[in-house]
C-alpha cells in the first residue's frame, strides 16, 4: 500500500489541477446554475391578484346580464321611470378617480419611507372614498323617492344590482384603507416593509378603475 501511494504521488503531483472531463461537443463545461430561494411573486400579492381576477369575472357576469336586458328592451329607460343623475354622478366619478391618484402617491411615499406623507395621502384617499359613497347614497335615496326600486322592474333591478355591488366593494375597500391608515399612523410601515399599503393600493385601483366602465354603461349608454 505504501509503495502504491508513493507511486501515485510521483505520477500525480500535489499542485496538479484535477482532470476535467471534456464537455459534450468540446469546450468548457457550462457554469452551474444557482437556484434562487426567493419566489418570483409574493404569496400575498398572488392572492390579491387571484381575488381581483375573480372579482373581474363576477362583474363581467353582471355586465353581461345588464347588456342582455339593455339590448332586448325596446326603450331604455322604460317609460315612466326616473332618469339617472348623470351630471352629479360625473362629478362624483372625478372624485373617485382623484382618490386613485392619491392612493398612488401614498404608495410612492411608502416606498420612499416617508411615513408622514404616507399618512397624509391615505387620509385624503379615505376622505375622497367616503365622499363618493355619501353622494352615491344620497342619489340612491332620491331615486327611491322617485319610485326607482329593486321591485320596480328590470331597469331598477339591474341598476341597483350592478351599481350597488360596486358600492359595496368601495365600502369594503374604504374599511381596509382605514385600517392601513391606522397602521401607518402607528409607524408600522417603512421603506422595506410596506406590503400592506401595496396590497390595499392594488385593490383600491381595481375598484376605481372599474367605475368608469360602469358609469359609461349604466348612466350614458
Amino acid at each position: 500500500m505504501a509503495r502504491e501511494a508513493v507511486a501515485r504521488k510521483l505520477i500525480e503531483p500535489e499542485d496538479a489541477e484535477p482532470l476535467r472531463r471534456p464537455a459534450f461537443g468540446g469546450g468548457e463545461e457550462p457554469p452551474r446554475r444557482v437556484g434562487s430561494t426567493q419566489p418570483v411573486i409574493g404569496n400575498a400579492r398572488l392572492a390579491i391578484l387571484m381575488f381581483i381576477a375573480a372579482e373581474t369575472m363576477f362583474f363581467a357576469g353582471l355586465i353581461g346580464a345588464f347588456l342582455v336586458f339593455r339590448l332586448s328592451s325596446p326603450a331604455w329607460p322604460p317609460p315612466f321611470q326616473p332618469r339617472l343623475p348623470v351630471g352629479v354622478t360625473a362629478v362624483n366619478s372625478v372624485i373617485l378617480l382623484v382618490s386613485g391618484l392619491t392612493m398612488r402617491l401614498a404608495l410612492m411615499a411608502a416606498r420612499r419611507g416617508k411615513s408622514t406623507r404616507l399618512a397624509q395621502w391615505l387620509s385624503i384617499t379615505v376622505l375622497l372614498g367616503t365622499v363618493f359613497l355619501g353622494i352615491q347614497g344620497y342619489e340612491w335615496l332620491r331615486l327611491i323617492g322617485f319610485g326607482l326600486t329593486l321591485s320596480s322592474g328590470v331597469y331598477g333591478a339591474t341598476f341597483y344590482t350592478l351599481i350597488g355591488c360596486h358600492g359595496l366593494h368601495v365600502f369594503g375597500a374604504a374599511l381596509w384603507l382605514a385600517v392601513v391608515l391606522l397602521r401607518a399612523r402607528q409607524g408600522r410601515y417603512s421603506e422595506r416593509n410596506y406590503a400592506g399599503v401595496q396590497l390595499c393600493a392594488m385593490y383600491w385601483t381595481f375598484v376605481v378603475g372599474l367605475w368608469p366602465v360602469l358609469y359609461g354603461l349604466v348612466y350614458l349608454y
